[in-house]
């Protein structure tokens, strides 16, 4: 058990930049939908430039790190297995199957958008966006506090803050309007 806290040094390290790629992508959806609205030189520059930057992010970045980072998580897992009886573990895998599924759809997205279709507005990418600010916020309080958790004070605070962030953004809209 002396390598526990390189596994958990790696599988943080890995989980930060994981969510870095997550949360940089979509923003850069939400550049590349609102290229698409401009003259067509600064289209062609800007869409090509994003693409650019969405790919090396996605591929060379938050691939490699999601994979890793599960890759550590599990392991830590298989040297505690005892955690699988815990409450905050079972919920904090929930969130990472919510974030796997996040991370896939994302992948779809970005897919998409190279091939030239654009189903989402960018106002919808803004909120997709802050998807994974509820998932990253729940992550850590499970960890950190673990079974201190109250369930129904959890859930009510994770309810207010999605709808805090949604009213900020709406906020935000208003002001760029």
């Amino acid at each position: 058990m002396e390598y526990y806290n390189i596994i958990k040094s790696l599988h943080i390290i890995f989980i930060i930049t994981w969510f870095a790629g997550l949360f940089y992508t979509p923003r850069l959806f939400i550049y590349y939908i609102e290229a698409i609205n401009k003259t067509t030189v600064e289209r062609n520059i800007l869409t090509n430039q994003f693409s650019i930057m969405m790919n090396r992010l996605w591929y060379i970045i938050t691939w490699p790190s999601s994979i890793l980072a599960l890759l550590f998580g599990f392991w830590m897992l298989i040297l505690i297995p005892e955690w699988l009886e815990e409450n905050w573990m079972v919920a904090k895998l929930c969130f990472v199957l919510a974030l796997v599924i996040y991370h896939l759809k994302t992948h779809f997205i970005l897919k998409e958008l190279q091939l030239g279709v654009v189903k989402y507005s960018s106002d919808f990418m803004r909120i997709w966006n802050e998807i994974t600010s509820v998932i990253l916020v729940s992550i850590v309080f499970l960890v950190v506090l673990k079974n201190n958790v109250n369930w129904l004070k959890f859930t009510i605070g994770t309810i207010l803050f999605v709808l805090i962030v949604l009213i900020l953004i709406k906020f935000y809209k208003r002001m760029r309007n």
